[in-house]
Formats: structure tokens, C-alpha cells, sequence
């Protein structure tokens, strides 16, 4: 799959938007990314009005002292779980002055994968200030810039539901 910019931009600015209406701001939490969705967000002029800072947590140890994910979590449930991107987007929020949390955990390929855990396992997680919470697993195909990329559009899409589900729009 190649790389959509025009989805990644009209993404990215509609998620400014619904911030931007709610006068929230966004921090994420990104592993098998790497950042991607950092890149996308900063390319759209006037983000630093809503987008607040991101963590590229890659190793397990990053995402237990940057965001304070438990070793027990990663443990029982993995680096790739529900559980993990959860206290991930959690993390991103609590070490932050945002509002809001998206977190991506992953295997993007191509190795890695299990029987349990394929390729193309990625967890995903948005929270707010306030505690509400989603979280999600997606098996998604291709080759490892096409899960990274889906997985981009995924994050910021699920911003984007999370506000519009979540929160009225200021008058």
C-alpha cells in the first residue's frame, strides 16, 4: 500500500479542528511507529496549538520510565496488548499537558509475529483527562510500512471519533 499523504493531511487537520473547537490538546504514545504520527500531526501549520508533545517508547523499558507502564502489565499481557497501549496513552496524558491520549503498540513486520500475535498486531488505545477510554486491536496485511502507515490513520481517526462521540464542540 503506498503512502497517502493527502489521507495523513486531511486526517491531521481534521483532528486539529476537533481539538481545536474543544480547546484540547493531544499527546501520543507511539512504539512500532516510531514517531509517524508525531510527523504527520507537525506537518499541518499551526499544531503546536493542539498537539502538545509525543513519546516514542520502542523498547519495553522506554514505555515503563516515560509513561510509567507497569513491568507486571508487560509481563502478563505483553508489550502488544490492549493492556500496554491502555497505560501507554495513559502515560502520554499523565507526563503531559494534554487532554487527550492515543497510544500505537504493534508488530509490524516482518518479524516478529507469533501464532498468537501475527504480523500486523497492533493495539491501539485513546484516553481522556477525565477517564474516558477505548481501546482496540486491529489485525491489519502488508508489508511494514503499510501496517505502520494504517496504523497512523487508525490513531488519529480514533481521535477524531473519541472527540466527535465525546465532546460538544465550544460555542
Amino acid at each position: 500500500m503506498p503512502v497517502d499523504n493527502v489521507n495523513f493531511t486531511n486526517l491531521a487537520k481534521q483532528t486539529g479542528i476537533f481539538l481545536t473547537q474543544r480547546g484540547l490538546m493531544l499527546a501520543s504514545a507511539e512504539s512500532c511507529t516510531g514517531g509517524w504520527l508525531g510527523q504527520v500531526v507537525t506537518t499541518i501549520p499551526g499544531s503546536s496549538m493542539w498537539y502538545e508533545r509525543g513519546f516514542i517508547t520502542y523498547s519495553n523499558s522506554s514505555k515503563q520510565e516515560m509513561l510509567g507502564v507497569l513491568h507486571s502489565t508487560i509481563e502478563q499481557f505483553g508489550a502488544v496488548s490492549e493492556q500496554t497501549a491502555y497505560e501507554m496513552a495513559m502515560g502520554a496524558v499523565t507526563n503531559s499537558h494534554a487532554q487527550i491520549g492515543v497510544s500505537i503498540t504493534g508488530i509490524a513486520g516482518p518479524d516478529g509475529g507469533t501464532k498468537i500475535k501475527p504480523v500486523g498486531t497492533v493495539c491501539f488505545a485513546w484516553v481522556m483527562k477525565e477517564g474516558l477510554a477505548r481501546r482496540e486491536t486491529q489485525f491489519l496485511s502488508g508489508d511494514r510500512e503499510s501496517i505502520r502507515h494504517q496504523s497512523v490513520s487508525i490513531a488519529l481517526q480514533g481521535v477524531i471519533n473519541l472527540l466527535h462521540n465525546a465532546l460538544p464542540a465550544m460555542a
